[in-house]
């Protein structure tokens, strides 16, 4: 049995295996230490991990890029990550904020471990920024139809069935693949991954122009382009029935279906199931009789299958829609019978995203780019407008 020392002092009467851990013998523990031992440490011991942090500099690899910047006056007071993001070109703010915390930022010649730390006029400021580490999704020869390439973007004409991003259950196949088997050797890094930069999607189903980024800089500005809706985004929508008008929009948030997750949905604007507000702008292209209609539709919000609930919402859901095209339109026995089973038997949604402008993220160019309908939706159009099977009727 291990000896239990008890202090001097201590009630010799009192059972020391009992009083070894209660709270009575611990006091009196501590302060017959205090009076004993004396003071021999003038300061206060600082961590090992903080003095290094604090005092040590990381260590420059010769494959790192080193950016430097002096702070300006009237950047004082900013936030580190936020002036660094600003100051060093093709950086997000996110990246920027991983780095500082991952110990490859100095100031001064100190390390800065705090994103949030205060920035001091006339500081010089360092980022050290690691080669990219090759991506986790692997690369696949996939085809892919390319509008535009340079060294910052890919403007591409996505096909129908083609999943944009590797998710839980589907990691192979998908459109980053693609682009990683297409121009592995010019990814420069997104976040520190050689990785494509995906700004906006597509659904699985829905075809036409996406643009994906290559460098950090490229990605970074068309995520702002995209967030702040500087751009122009118009689809083509074939849906069921005519509409009053020759144009109009939907005004209406959009949020999850309250029994299906899977599912975005019409909802409110307040409460605890309020949506994200959305708008979507439309045009009459092309009415067929009164039983379907081409729509051309205008992105003024990106909501996740926007054009979709939002003609949904107003009576006009998009042929062949398997989420949101609940029963047969009573549009569709208007069409003569092997134009009604074409349209109803189409297999995904009849929605191709057709055009998209927008400028250059590096030189200012205003781009702007169209892929063609798809054959699937032509085929559908060609049997509506045929004048010998008569495709419609009034």
């Amino acid at each position: 049995m291990d000896r239990i020392l008890v202090p001097a002092g201590w009630p010799r009467w009192r059972c020391p295996i009992a009083d070894a851990c209660s709270p009575a013998f611990i006091r009196w523990t501590i302060a017959t230490t205090r009076a004993t031992v004396p003071a021999t440490i003038s300061t206060p011991i600082t961590p090992t991990s903080h003095l290094s942090a604090a005092t040590t500099p990381p260590a420059l690899h010769p494959a790192d890029d080193l950016r430097e910047v002096v702070a300006p006056p009237e950047a004082a007071g900013t936030r580190a990550d936020r002036f660094l993001a600003s100051a060093l070109e093709g950086l997000s703010r996110s990246r920027v904020k991983a780095l500082i915390e991952a110990g490859h930022a100095m100031r001064d010649g100190a390390a800065l471990a705090d994103p949030a730390e205060s920035v001091r006029a006339g500081a010089r400021y360092a980022l050290r920024i690691p080669p990219a580490v090759p991506a986790a999704p692997q690369p696949q020869a996939i085809p892919l139809t390319i509008l535009f390439e340079d060294a910052d973007l890919i403007v591409l004409d996505k096909p129908a069935g083609l999943v944009v991003h590797p998710a839980p259950g589907n990691q192979q196949g998908t459109l980053v693949n693609a682009v990683l088997a297409h121009a592995a050797e010019d990814l420069t890094g997104i976040g520190g991954e050689a990785r494509p930069g995906i700004v906006h999607r597509l659904d699985k189903d829905t075809s036409g122009v996406m643009v994906v980024a290559k460098t950090e800089r490229a990605h970074t500005a068309l995520s702002a382009a995209f967030a702040s809706r500087d751009l122009d985004r118009e689809y083509l929508a074939l849906a069921w029935g005519l509409p009053a008008t020759a144009a109009g929009e939907i005004e209406a948030p959009i949020g999850r279906h309250a029994m299906d997750r899977k599912r975005m949905a019409v909802v409110g604007k307040q409460g605890a199931r309020a949506g994200k507000p959305a708008l979507t702008r439309w045009r009459l292209e092309r009415g067929f009789g009164t039983a379907a209609s081409l729509l051309r539709c205008r992105l003024g919000t990106g909501r996740t299958h926007q054009i979709r609930v939002h003609l949904a919402h107003i009576g006009h859901p998009v042929v062949g829609d398997p989420v949101y095209l609940r029963r047969v339109p009573a549009s569709a026995r208007l069409l003569a019978e092997p134009v009604r089973d074409a349209l109803l038997a189409f297999p995904r949604q009849a929605l191709h995203a057709e055009s998209l402008g927008f400028r250059h993220p590096v030189t200012g160019e205003h781009l702007s780019f169209k892929a063609p309908l798809p054959p699937d939706m032509a085929r559908l159009l060609a049997m509506l407008d045929n004048p010998v099977s008569k495709g419609y009727s009034a």
